[in-house]
C-alpha cells in the first residue's frame, strides 16, 4: 500500500507499485504464499490479477467475492455470502491458510473478527487519493508486532498479529 494508506489509485489503477519492482526480489512474498491453499479475493482485485500473465494464482483455490457472475478462466469460484459462512465451509473442505487480498474483502474479514495477521508491505509514495486498505467502520483492533524489514528502494514490511480480546 502506499504510505497515506492506499492499495490503487481511485481508477483501480496499481501502476505506481511499479516503483519497486526489481528483478528476482519478491519481498518475501513467495516463500509466504507457498504456505497458503486458498486465495478470498474482492471481484475488483480478480479483474486486476485477470490481466497479469501468467496467472499469479496457479495451483491455489481462488475464491472470489461477488454478487455478480463470474466467468472465472482458471478455476475460480465465486462466493456470495457472509465471510464467517465462506470461513467454515473452507474449514470443512481442510483449507488451513487463507490469503485475504482485496480492500473490501479485508475490511469485512477484520470486521468479522477472521484476520489473524496482517502483512504490510508500504512503497514510499504519498497517492494522495485512491482506494484505501482501511476506511469505512471497522471495530477497534489491538495489534503486536511480528516483525519489520526495509529494502533500500524504501519499501517497508511490517507483520502483525491480531491480538486476543
Amino acid at each position: 500500500m502506499s504510505l497515506d494508506g492506499y492499495i490503487a489509485r481511485k481508477d483501480g489503477s496499481i501502476d505506481w507499485l511499479a516503483r519497486v519492482e526489481h528483478a528476482g526480489e519478491d519481498y518475501g512474498f513467495q516463500r509466504f504464499f507457498d504456505t497458503v491453499d486458498t486465495l478470498a479475493i474482492g471481484r475488483n482485485t480478480w479483474e486486476v490479477a485477470c490481466g497479469f500473465d501468467p496467472w499469479p494464482y496457479q495451483g491455489k483455490r481462488c475464491v472470489v467475492l461477488t454478487h455478480r457472475p463470474l466467468d472465472g478462466h482458471h478455476g475460480e469460484e465465486r462466493f456470495a455470502g457472509p465471510v464467517r459462512q465462506l470461513v467454515e465451509s473452507l474449514a470443512t473442505w481442510g483449507t488451513r491458510h487463507v490469503y485475504v487480498d482485496g480492500g473490501q474483502t479485508v475490511r469485512q474479514f477484520l470486521a468479522a473478527g477472521l484476520i489473524d495477521a496482517l502483512t504490510l508491505s508500504i512503497i514510499p509514495i504519498v497517492l494522495g487519493e485512491g482506494i484505501p486498505l482501511f476506511g469505512g467502520e471497522l471495530p477497534e483492533k489491538g495489534l503486536v508486532l511480528d516483525e519489520t524489514r526495509s529494502w533500500p528502494n524504501g519499501l517497508v514490511q511490517v507483520r502483525y498479529r491480531v491480538a486476543a480480546s
